[in-house]
């Protein structure tokens, strides 16, 4: 917090905010073309603030991305360590395979960023979806005394992950003003919290009816309808 407090400056969403306040100021409602005449056909600019249905659009989709992947990951995630302290694992291999998988969440991100402002935020939400698919079916198809292979599993599914919230909050603020960006940001986090705590106590209840192999790959499967 003193890191941010202090360094991060100018604030990133004052200084969008400032932004839009002098493009709305423009003669032309906003896009200066250089030509000094109205780019809108003469029509009054939107109301500041206003969230176009495209943008409601995109703000679904975004959510729906990052839910999507919470729910998967955060449900492999809970029972990787029962499943293999189960199966005669110490707990210094379990810890060793979630910090492997914590790495991958969030290690690769400014990479992830760069990959969502080259080829946009929605191929790389729709890569998150194939990714944890493969997270799913090497955890589901992993010898229960493998390690590794277990390993393997969790660090692409925090890989699945890591795609899955840069894209889709990507998605989201791209397609907000500035004066709404924090304030649903804010709610989309409170959904995230929901779906892992939903998640984490499903995925309970799966393996306890049906095994950790079918959560896994029940896990990947509900992912790829990141895809449509």
């Amino acid at each position: 917090a003193v890191v941010i407090a202090c360094l991060l400056r100018p604030d990133p969403l004052r200084l969008a905010q400032e932004r839009a306040v002098r493009a709305a100021g423009a003669p032309d409602g906003g896009a200066d073309t250089g030509t000094g005449k109205e780019s809108d056909g003469g029509t009054s600019a939107p109301r500041a603030g206003a969230v176009p249905p495209a943008g409601r659009h995109d703000v679904a989709v975004g959510t729906t991305v990052m839910v999507l992947t919470q729910v998967v990951m955060i449900g492999i995630m809970t029972m990787t360590p029962v499943h293999m302290l189960a199966h005669g694992h110490t707990a210094q291999a379990a810890g060793l395979v979630i910090s492997l998988h914590v790495g991958a969440m969030f290690l690769p991100s400014p990479l992830t960023g760069l990959l969502v402002d080259r080829i946009g935020g929605r191929r790389v939400a729709g890569a998150s979806g194939p990714l944890l698919l493969a997270a799913g079916a090497v955890a589901a198809l992993s010898p229960a005394g493998s390690a590794p292979a277990l390993g393997a599993a969790l660090v692409l599914l925090g890989l699945g992950w890591n795609f899955g919230l840069i894209s889709g909050t990507a998605i989201v603020t791209g397609a907000l003003p500035p004066d709404r960006r924090a304030t649903t940001q804010g709610l989309v986090d409170v959904g995230l919290a929901a779906a892992g705590a939903a998640g984490s106590l499903a995925s309970g209840l799966v393996v306890g009816l049906a095994g950790y192999p079918a959560l896994a790959l029940a896990g990947g499967l509900a992912a790829l309808l990141t895809l449509p």
